[in-house]
Parts: structure tokens; sequence; C-alpha cells
């Protein structure tokens, strides 16, 4: 399915070099904030409190949110919780502040609003369930980044392997970058929506790497270079498509989902927005770089099917 189809092939690969700069300083800069300002974990990760409480009627979360920030426990998580008339409460850790007094500063503040409120269990969540948490969350991720390299290098060549992870890490240093730099809030579901987005890069690398590898079949006369900017140009349409309308749903729990989801869909957003950048920009002018040539992707005799109809040399052997 396409929109349009552009006839004349885009020269992608002529601006590789400046584009791959403006990567490498975004990348560093990613990377500096990181080690400088370091990422604001959330409960999740640094331990806390955790409240369920239950209310006669629905509940408003947004009066519950506003009641609970003016204590001035820093950034507390506000949820509903299985019915409408339960919310869960995440409370950071506090020095000099136990559990059971922020518990009970937040109750009466929260009746002092609504006297049906009911405290239904509170916990602790200690830091070595943080740890643990964060441990497991660098697990899948590195499960994550070995699982896509092993699938490049099987299905095309360890060129594009090497070229689609530094493309995917590249996306994801950045994701967590910005959330260095403006200190946003760095969750689970956050840490769930980096990992979507690996996924949803190397997706977006395959598709054009494939192209790629059609086009080496098919057009002998071309060039490394020619074949690359006609494979991303061809499948234009389809990304347009695809990440179009994955960007519209994303930026509508962006804009509508409320502050449960907001971050989550922050993070897609900006890692749906470069991969599309590091797949075309950054992934294929890697996999030029390497080398990459018909030899690599190209064995045994090519079908005329393949060959392009106008080439001479179609049905010889590569």
């Amino acid at each position: 399915m396409e929109f349009f189809r552009i006839k004349r092939d885009i020269p992608f690969m002529r601006h590789a070099l400046v584009f791959n700069a403006i990567s490498l300083v975004t990348f560093l800069a990613a990377v500096f904030f990181l080690f400088s300002r370091g990422l604001h974990l959330s409960v999740e990760f640094t331990g806390g409190t955790l409240l369920e409480v239950t209310y006669a009627q629905p509940a408003d979360v947004g009066v519950v949110r506003d009641t609970v920030d003016k204590l001035g426990f820093g950034d507390v998580q506000v949820q509903n919780f299985g019915t409408a008339r339960d919310v869960l409460i995440r409370l950071p850790a506090q020095k000099g502040v136990s559990s059971a007094q922020q518990s009970n500063q937040v109750m009466s503040a929260l009746q002092a609003v609504d006297a049906s409120a009911t405290m239904r269990r509170t916990e602790f969540v200690g830091p070595q369930v943080g740890d643990e948490l964060a441990a497991d969350g660098l697990k899948a991720l590195a499960s994550v980044v070995a699982g896509i390299m092993i699938y490049l290098a099987v299905r095309f060549e360890w060129k594009f392997a090497v070229a689609a992870i530094i493309a995917n890490l590249h996306d994801v240093i950045i994701i967590l970058g910005f959330f260095a730099f403006f200190q946003w809030e760095f969750s689970l579901p956050v840490l769930a929506a980096v990992l979507a987005v690996l996924g949803y890069s190397v997706n977006e690398s395959v598709v054009i790497f494939d192209r790629i590898r059609e086009n080496f079949r098919r057009y002998r006369k071309m060039t490394t270079v020619e074949i690359i900017n006609n494979a991303i140009t061809s499948t234009i349409s389809r990304t347009i498509i695809t990440h179009g309308s994955t960007q519209m749903m994303v930026l509508s729990m962006l804009l509508f989902g409320g502050a449960t989801l907001h971050y989550f869909a922050l993070a897609l957003t900006i890692g749906i927005l470069f991969g599309i950048y590091s797949s075309v920009f950054v992934a294929a002018a890697i996999a030029m770089w390497l080398g990459i040539q018909r030899e690599d992707l190209v064995k045994g005799p090519i079908a005329k099917k393949d060959m392009d109809p106008n080439d001479p040399n179609a049905g010889a052997t590569v």
C-alpha cells in the first residue's frame, strides 16, 4: 500500500556524514547528561511507600494528586487501581520521615477533602526491591540487544547487525539523555517504552535492509550508494503510513492519557522520531561505511524474475 511513489531516488547518503555528525554530538550530549545529572528514578527503583485508598464514590484522581502534591513529598504517582473508587498512591522515600508518618500525613490530607477516604493497605517498598528491579531491567535490555544482533546476523549479514545495533543503542541513549536533562521521572512504564522502541526501531531497519538485499539481486549495475538510496526512497510511503499512524496514537496518549501515561507516551514519541531518523541516516550509513556489498548478501544463481528486466546480465551468477 502506497500513498505516493517517488520516481527519482533521493540522495540520502550524500548527506550521511553531516547527519551522523549531528547524531554523534547528540549522542555524546546524552551520555554527558546521563553521567552528570543521572536519571530521576521513580519509587519502583528507589523505594518508598505505597498506599491503597478507597472512597465511597468514584474518586477524582486529579484532586487526589493535587492534595498529595501540596504535602511536598516530591514526585508522587496517583492512579486508579481496580475500580473507579480505588486509588493507588506511591510516595518516594524521604530521609528522616518514616513510611508510617508519610501514610498518616497523606490520609489526614485526603480525609480533610473527603471524609469517606479510607486506607485499605500500606506497604513499604525498600531500596533492595528497587535494586532488583533496576538489575532486572538492565538484564532485559541486554537480552533484547543480544537477540536483535543474533537475528540480524543470521537473516542478513554481520555488518547489518552491527549497523542496526549501533543505531538502536543510539535511540535508547538519546531517550535516556532527554530524561536525564529534563529530570523527567524514569519509571517501569518508561523502561517498557524504551524496550518497545528497540523493537520498533529495528523493524524499520529490517525493512530497509531487506529492500537493500532485494535491490542487490535486482540491479547489478547500481553502486552500493545508489542501492541504498533506492531502498530508502522506495520505502518512504510505507514509513509515512506506519510511523504516522503509530505516532498519532502515541500523541493521543501523551495529550489525553493523563499523568499516568505521560512519561510512557513521551518516551515512545521521542523513540519513534529518532527511530525513523536512525534507520535512514545511522543504520544504513554505517552499513555503507562498513563496506556492505552485493557478495555479502547474494550468493548462488539469481532468478531471472528478481533481476532488472533492462539488465543484459540478468540470469548470471554473482
